[in-house]
C-alpha cells in the first residue's frame, strides 16, 4: 500500500537505485575474486616466501642444538652459535616483511590471529637457546620446542590458504602436507644427529626416532596421492631414487636395533650424508610442484581479470546508459505530467469557480471557450489528457446545473417566504383588529399569545429570505430608538419574560439597519434563553464605546467548550455558504452571519463570569447616533412590535377586574406590527369622574389565566423614577368630539385624532378586502 502511494519520481530512483545495486553486487562478485587473487599473491610475496628460509634456518639451528646437546664440544658450539646468527638475520628479515601494512589488509581474522601467535613463537627462541646453552633440556625436549616454532609457521600457511578456485587451493593445501612430511624428516635427522654426536640411542629417543619415520612416510604419502598426474610420478622416482633409498636403508637398519643401541650401526657422516641429499631432494620437489601450480594458476587470474572487466566495464556501460535513459524519459514524463497537474488546477481553483460563479450571476457560458481540450499527443499521457478534457466538460456542466438548481431552490425559498410573510402580515392586521374590538381580559390575552406566535412565524420566514441571499420586506426610513430596537427583538422571542432590559442611553439606530438589527438580536435573544435553565434571565444591556454601540447579551447556562466557542466565532465571522444538505443544528447562526456582514457587524461570542455564554454585538459607528429622535406622523416609533414585558411585574389582587382597552396605536405602514395596547381598568360605579379617577386608578397588577403578565407601563419603577402621567386628552375622556371646539383641540388631540383615523382607515381596507376574500371563497365553492 506504501508502494502504490510513493511518488513517481521516488519509483524511477528506486528503480535506478536497484540497477545500480545489482550492477555494484554482480560487480563486487568478479571483483572479490580478483581482490582475493591479488591479497593471495601479496601474502605469498610478503609472508610465505620470506618464510621458506626461515624454516630451512631454524631446521639447521634444531639439528645443530641436538649435536651440542650431545656432543657439547667448542666445535659443536661454535657450529651453533653461527646458524644461530643466520638464523637471526633470516628471522628479521621475514618479520620486517610480515609485518608490513598491506599484510594487515590482506589477512583476514583467523590469518591475522595466527600471524600474531607466530610473531610471539619466534620470540620464545631466545628462552630455548638459553635452555639449550645451559644444559637444562633433553634432546628430545629440544626437539619438540623447535617444533612448536616451526608449526606456528605451519599453521599460519593454512590461514593463508583462501583461494575460491577450489583446485588451486587443494594443490597448495598438498604442498603444504609435502612440505609438512619434510619437516618431519630434518626432525628425524635432527634427533638422531644428536644420537650419533653422543654415541648411543636410549630407549625413549629409539621410539622417538621410530614414530618419527614412521610419520614422514605416512604424511608423505597421503599428500603424494592428492598430487596431479605428473606431480605425482615426479614423488614416485624421488622415493626409489638413490637418496631415498639409502636413507630407507639406514633407518630400516636403526629399526632393527633394540630399544637401546649402545652402538650405532653407522657413522654421522654417513647419515648426514644420506639426509642431506634426501632433504636437498625433497625441497626441490615442492618446489617444482608450487611452480607448476603457479603456471595453473595463471589462467584463473586471467579469467578473474577478464570477469572483472566485463562485469565492471561493460556493466557500468549498460548501468550508465539505462540511468541517462531513464532520467530523460522520465523527465519527459514528469513535465506532462506537470503540465496536466496545473491544467487541473487552473480548472479546480480559478475557471470552475469562476464559470460557477457567471452562471449564479445568471450569465450564459460556453462550455467549449471555458474549458479549452487539453492537447498531450496520443501516448498514455495523451489518453489520459483526453480523459481529463471529458472530465473537466463533464464537471463544468454539472457545475452549471448545480449553480442553476441553487438559484432555482433560492428562487423558490423565497417565494415561499414573501407568501408566508403576506400571509402572517394579513394575519397580524387581522390580530390587531380583534384585539382593538376585544374587551374581554381573558380572549384579549389569547389574542396577544397569537400576535406574538405570529410575529416569531414571520421572523422564520424572514431567516429563509436572508438564507437565500435576499432582503427582508421590513425597512424603516427614519432612525429609531435603540431602546425600541431591542423591544422589538423581545417581542419576537418565545420566553420573553426571562428577559432583563438594561438602559440602553440616548441612542438610535438609522432606519436602513433597524429590520437587520431586530431580527438578528431576536436570533441571539432566543438562542440565550433556549440554552439557559428555565429558573435563569437573560440580561440584555447596552453601551455607546468608541468604535460604535455594544449590544451584550448574556445568559447563565451551563455555558459552551472552548473549541464550541471557536467554532461559532469563526462561523459568524467567515460565513460558510449555505447548503440545503449541511447541518440545520447551527441555523440561526449562518442568519445571524448573514445579517451581520450586511452591516459589518461584529458578533463574538465569549465565556460568561456566571458559567454561561456572553454575546456581543457591536454595531459600527456609521449605524448609531446619539440623542433622542422625534417621530414622524405618518412613522411613528411606535410602529416597532414594541411590549412592555418585564418578568417581575407585581401580582394582581385575587379579583380580577374586567378590563377595557384604549384605542391601540396605529400600525407602521413600514411593518405592519402594532404597539402594546395599554390596558386600565373601568371605573366602578361609583367612582369620580374619568378625568379625575385616571391619574390615581391603581395599577393592575397580576397574571392573566394563560400564565402571561399584565403589561403595565412603569409599573416596577419607584415612585420617585417615574414619569409624570401624561393628562388624558380630552378627546378619550371628555365629551364627543363633535361637541367640542375645534379652536380649543390641542396638538396631542389633533394627533390623536388622525392617529385614530389612519387606524379606521386601515380596518376599513382589512375589513373589505376580507370580504372580497370571502365572497371569492364563496363563488369558488
Amino acid at each position: 500500500m506504501r508502494l502504490r502511494n510513493t511518488r513517481l519520481r521516488t519509483k524511477v530512483t528506486a528503480l535506478l537505485l536497484s540497477l545500480a545495486a545489482l550492477w555494484s553486487f554482480a560487480a563486487w562478485v568478479t571483483l572479490r575474486e580478483g581482490v582475493n587473487l591479488l591479497w593471495v599473491a601479496q601474502l605469498d610475496s610478503s609472508v610465505v616466501g620470506p618464510s621458506e628460509p626461515l624454516l630451512v634456518e631454524l631446521q639447521r639451528e634444531r639439528r645443530a642444538s641436538m649435536i651440542q646437546l650431545g656432543e657439547r664440544s667448542p666445535r659443536s658450539r661454535k657450529e651453533l652459535q653461527d646458524q644461530r646468527q643466520r638464523a637471526d638475520r633470516t628471522k628479521a628479515e621475514f618479520e620486517t616483511s610480515a609485518r608490513a601494512g598491506i599484510v594487515e589488509w590482506a589477512v583476514d581474522d583467523l590469518g591475522e590471529k595466527r600471524l600474531a601467535d607466530m610473531f610471539a613463537k619466534l620470540d620464545d627462541l631466545a628462552s630455548i637457546r638459553q635452555s639449550v646453552d645451559a644444559g637444562r633440556v633433553t634432546r628430545i625436549e629440544a626437539s619438540a620446542a623447535y617444533a612448536d616454532v616451526i608449526d606456528s609457521v605451519y599453521r599460519m600457511y593454512g590461514a593463508m590458504a583462501t583461494l575460491d578456485d577450489k583446485t588451486l587451493a587443494g594443490d597448495i593445501r598438498t604442498l603444504m602436507a609435502l612440505s609438512k612430511a619434510r619437516e618431519i624428516l630434518a626432525r628425524e635427522d635432527a634427533l638422531l644427529a644428536g644420537a650419533l654426536a653422543q654415541g648411543r640411542l636410549d630407549a625413549e629417543e629409539h621410539e622417538q626416532f621410530t614414530r618419527t619415520a614412521g610419520a614422514w612416510h605416512i604424511v608423505a604419502e597421503q599428500a603424494a596421492s592428492e598430487l596431479p598426474d605428473a606431480d605425482r610420478a615426479a614423488y614416485d622416482k624421488l622415493i626409489k631414487g638413490r637418496s631415498f633409498t639409502r636413507l630407507h636403508d639406514l633407518e630400516t637398519l636403526l629399526a632393527r636395533q633394540g630399544s637401546v643401541v649402545e652402538t650405532i650401526p653407522f657413522s654421522a657422516e654417513q647419515w648426514k650424508a644420506a639426509t642431506e641429499q634426501a632433504l636437498t631432494d625433497f625441497n626441490g620437489l615442492v618446489l617444482g610442484a608450487g611452480d607448476r601450480v603457479v603456471e595453473r594458476a595463471t589462467p584463473v587470474a586471467v579469467g578473474v581479470v577478464v570477469r572483472l572487466a566485463l562485469a565492471g566495464g561493460l556493466g557500468l556501460i549498460a548501468v550508465v546508459a539505462s540511468i541517462v535513459l531513464s532520467i530523460t524519459t522520465a523527465r519527459a514524463l514528469f513535465a506532462q505530467l506537470q503540465k496536466l497537474r496545473d491544467a487541473a488546477h487552473e480548472l479546480s481553483d480559478e475557471r470552475l469557480p469562476r464559470v460557477v460563479e457567471r452562471i449564479g450571476n445568471g450569465e450564459r457560458v460556453d462550455v467549449a471557450v471555458e474549458a479549452p481540450p487539453l492537447q498531450f499527443g496520443t501516448g498514455e499521457i495523451g489518453q489520459v489528457g483526453e480523459a481529463f478534457n471529458t472530465v473537466q466538460e463533464t464537471a463544468i456542466r454539472i457545475a452549471a446545473e448545480q449553480a442553476a438548481l441553487r438559484q432555482s431552490i433560492r428562487d423558490i425559498l423565497i417565494s415561499m417566504a414573501r407568501r408566508t410573510q403576506g400571509l402572517v402580515q394579513r394575519q397580524l392586521n387581522v390580530l390587531d383588529v380583534m384585539e382593538r374590538r376585544e374587551t374581554d381580559p381573558v380572549e384579549l390575552e389569547d389574542l396577544f399569545r397569537l400576535d406574538h406566535l405570529a410575529v416569531r412565524t414571520r421572523r422564520n420566514a424572514e431567516n429563509l429570505i436572508v438564507l437565500s441571499g435576499s432582503s427582508p420586506a421590513r425597512t424603516w426610513r427614519r432612525s429609531v430608538p435603540m431602546v425600541d430596537v431591542v423591544r422589538g427583538a423581545l417581542a419576537e422571542v418565545e420566553d420573553y419574560t426571562r428577559v432583563s432590559l438594561m438602559p440602553m442611553g440616548d441612542v438610535v439606530l438609522v432606519g436602513r439597519a433597524v429590520g437587520d438589527v431586530v431580527h438578528l438580536l431576536a436570533e441571539l435573544i432566543e438562542n440565550a434563553v433556549s440554552f439557559s435553565p428555565p429558573y435563569t434571565n437573560v440580561q440584555v444591556s447596552g453601551q455607546l464605546v468608541a468604535n460604535g454601540y455594544v449590544v451584550e447579551i448574556e445568559d447563565r447556562g451551563l455555558g459552551m467548550k472552548p473549541e464550541d466557542l471557536a467554532a461559532a466565532n469563526e462561523r459568524i465571522a467567515n460565513p460558510p455558504e449555505f447548503r440545503i444538505t449541511g447541518a440545520t443544528a447551527r441555523l440561526g447562526l449562518y442568519v445571524v452571519s448573514r445579517l451581520a456582514a450586511r452591516h459589518q457587524i461584529q458578533v463574538v461570542l465569549k465565556a460568561s463570569p456566571y458559567g454561561g455564554t456572553t454575546v456581543v454585538v457591536m454595531l459600527p459607528q456609521e449605524l448609531v447616533e446619539t440623542g433622542p429622535v422625534q417621530p414622524l406622523e405618518d412613522e411613528p416609533l411606535t410602529s416597532l412590535p414594541i411590549r412592555q414585558t418585564t418578568a417581575t411585574a407585581t401580582r394582581a389582587t385575587a379579583t380580577r377586574v374586567p378590563a377595557t382597552r384604549q384605542p391601540a396605536r396605529p400600525a407602521s405602514p413600514q411593518t405592519g406590527l402594532t404597539a402594546l395596547p395599554q390596558r386600565t381598568a373601568p371605573p366602578a360605579a361609583d367612582s369620580e369622574p374619568a378625568e379625575e379617577a385616571a391619574p390615581a386608578a391603581p395599577t393592575p397588577t397580576g397574571f392573566t389565566p394563560s400564565g402571561l403578565p399584565f403589561r403595565v407601563p412603569q409599573a416596577n419603577l419607584v415612585p420617585a423614577l417615574r414619569e409624570e402621567a401624561a393628562p388624558t386628552p380630552p378627546s378619550l375622556i371628555g365629551p364627543p368630539p363633535d361637541e367640542q371646539d375645534d379652536d380649543l383641540r390641542s396638538p396631542e388631540e389633533i394627533r390623536a385624532m388622525m392617529q385614530s383615523l389612519q387606524s379606521g382607515n386601515r380596518r376599513g381596507r382589512s375589513a373589505a378586502e376580507k370580504l372580497i376574500q370571502d365572497h371569492q371563497s364563496g363563488d369558488d365553492a
